[in-house]
């Protein structure tokens, strides 16, 4: 069976889709054959058991990811660009073949294997987004290494944590990182988190900059070390179920968890998201703005749109640097034509006048992707007709870090079938999504909400949590038994369409009715919060009256959604809020403010700025004096 042929025909999708639930086997199996390129052929799909977390595809094939990335196109297309470097400054982009992206692997991971990096080995990476790092990257699978990225903003108690938990034998990192206009070291903080790393037995430092950078003992010029190797390295066979890379993922008890993926299930998983989410084609351009350091990186800027043969973009600077157009003027000069990011951006660019969006010729762009959290309506509108000129498909894609890649997006669909503004809507192939009750029932039928939960294995999910499979079962596999749980509530439509309501620790029982922060913080947004303390930021006009503005809010949830569900406190004193760099509200903090117990926060190293805690504790601190003064 050709099932390639058959998904490339998208009035078919239903029964394609039916196909995937119903007989997985046969339905990845057929694929994995198909696109992957094996030292070995795999003899088994599948051998599953979710109840204990038992998750294996593939098994006994042989494969190397690097080639699958590289090779195969090269031996193809040497010359095709595979990645456009959007470095900070604007119009200074690099470009980079095949050809030449498998040579700088090559040298890279033969450097590794100089210096002790054996198959197995773990490998962190702190690095900014630039060829080097994607290099890196796949020297690692190369080898077979096993690469954990650490976005290169985390502090070096945050780096060492991870180092440690990974037992890391060598580090790569650059001697700065370039973003909005400013030089950020690097190598320092790579010191600072060794001294605490008996395991790292070399740093390698590649330079980003000119700016010279103290060496010590443990450090090798990584430039330097590549110039004298071969370009030429033998790739490793993995076997299927050997591990890739692992990422760590802030717990909500603190201690950052290390989420482990494996080879063939997972590049074949961001692969196939990669081209039918987005509606890639053989020579676009596909922009995906996220950093190495998250999983949108390694699925969407890397892994996937690699394997695809694609040309992807590493975007090095910030939405508003030198200014608010340079999401879009990056657009027209790249000619993007699918655009990826993350809605945190999307609302802080559409605080500014549509001018900086028009000006540029966005008419290359075919597909908007979101991902990171649920979209709010006004960004989605702004995203879409402003952005896309309301012509350009808008994919809100959910997903996570330990599912590997897209499980509910709009796309792929039939031909011109409906996309629900803000809305998930339709799981991607293999996956089954199920709602469940508090007392682990499904629930049936359509325009019901619950947690929401995967039926099912798939070969992009995580397989363990590195060191820790006991941790990985209770927090996947233990609440509904037989089900993967993702930890978010969902509403099923009247339609059957999947649209996601927030973390089910941010849901919060209100006078008997459930209610997830999503859909009220939608409400709210419509003129940030779990309920019922409403954490309020306003666009910066002076002219805007506190008073108003919140009897504005209360009026405007009650209507949305209930008089139960209005907050009973709004702060609207704060600037930011907690976010983490990903974008992500980290709401269990802003509970504890709200709850005053703030003496144990718990991990904040994933937060963007740290010191954003401190003012909202100090305005929650005000805000309780005055409410207190006032009662009496």
């Amino acid at each position: 069976m050709n099932t390639e042929l058959y998904i490339i025909h998208f009035h078919q999708r239903l029964e394609l889709y039916e196909l995937s639930v119903k007989d997985p086997e046969t339905f990845w199996g057929s694929i994995a054959k198909e696109r992957l390129t094996w030292n070995k052929p795999f003899d088994q799909v599948r051998d599953c058991e979710i109840t204990s977390g038992k998750i294996n595809w593939f098994l006994g094939g042989q494969l190397n990811v690097s080639v699958n990335c590289l090779d195969v196109h090269v031996a193809k297309h040497p010359d095709r660009v595979a990645l456009v470097w959007e470095r900070d400054e604007p119009g200074t982009e690099v470009k980079v073949t095949y050809r030449e992206l498998l040579e700088t692997t090559c040298r890279l991971a033969n450097t590794l294997k100089r210096h002790g990096v054996n198959k197995g080995d773990r490998v962190a990476i702190y690095m900014p987004v630039s060829p080097i790092a994607v290099a890196a990257m796949l020297a690692c699978a190369r080898i077979g290494a096993v690469h954990t990225v650490v976005f290169a903003g985390f502090s070096s108690e945050a780096l060492a944590g991870r180092i440690q938990d990974a037992q890391c034998k060598a580090v790569i990192t650059c001697n700065q990182g370039v973003r909005g206009g400013r030089f950020i070291d690097l190598k320092p903080t790579v010191d600072a988190a060794v001294k605490n790393c008996p395991t790292v037995q070399h740093v390698f430092v590649a330079q980003r900059t000119a700016n010279p950078t103290p060496m010590g003992k443990l450090d090798i010029p990584l430039e330097e070390a590549m110039a004298s190797e071969s370009a030429q390295c033998a790739p490793e066979p993995m076997g299927s179920e050997e591990m890739l890379f692992m990422l760590h993922t802030s717990g909500s008890t603190g201690k950052p968890k290390g989420i482990v993926h494996t080879q063939a299930g997972y590049l074949l998983y961001a692969a196939l998201t990669h081209q039918y989410v987005f509606d890639y084609h053989p020579g676009d351009v596909f922009g995906c703005v996220a950093d190495i350091g998250w999983v949108t990186g390694h699925s969407y800027v890397v892994y996937g749109p690699l394997c695809n043969g694609a040309t992807t973009v590493l975007f090095e600077s910030t939405p508003v640097y030198p200014d608010p157009g340079r999401y879009w003027e990056t657009v027209q000069r790249l000619g993007i034509n699918q655009f990826y990011g993350a809605p945190t951006a999307i609302r802080l660019l559409l605080k500014y006048e549509e001018s900086w969006v028009k000006k540029y010729d966005r008419s290359s762009l075919k597909t908007l992707g979101s991902v990171g959290e649920p979209i709010n309506h006004e960004a989605w509108e702004w995203f879409y007709n402003v952005v896309g000129d309301g012509r350009c498909p808008l994919v809100d894609t959910w997903w996570q870090t330990e599912t590997g890649g897209v499980c509910i997006a709009p796309r792929p669909a039939e031909e011109g079938a409906e996309i629900v503004p803000a809305m998930a809507m339709r799981p991607f192939f293999g996956i089954q999504p199920v709602l469940m009750e508090e007392k682990g029932k499904p629930i049936s039928g359509n325009d019901v909400s619950g947690a929401l939960c995967i039926g099912q294995p798939w070969p992009g999910m995580a397989r363990t949590i590195f060191g820790d499979h006991k941790r990985f079962v209770d927090a996947y596999f233990k609440p509904y038994p037989g089900h993967y749980f993702t930890g978010d509530g969902a509403y099923r439509s009247k339609e059957g369409y999947y649209q996601i309501t927030g973390r089910m620790d941010d849901v919060i029982n209100i006078s008997g009715h459930r209610l997830g922060t999503a859909e009220i913080e939608d409400a709210l947004v419509r003129t940030n919060t779990p309920i019922p303390f409403a954490f309020v930021v306003l666009k910066e006009d002076p002219s805007l009256n506190h008073t108003a503005v919140v009897k504005e809010l209360r009026g405007l949830v009650a209507t949305k959604i209930a008089k139960y569900a209005v907050p009973d406190h709004f702060l609207v004193r704060i600037f930011t809020l907690p976010k983490t760099r990903s974008g992500k509200i980290m709401r269990r903090i802003l509970r504890k403010v709200a709850m005053e117990q703030t003496g144990d926060l718990g991990d904040v190293s994933t937060l963007d700025d740290p010191s954003v805690v401190t003012e909202i504790i100090k305005a929650h601190a005000q805000y309780k004096s005055l409410t207190s003064q006032n009662k009496s």
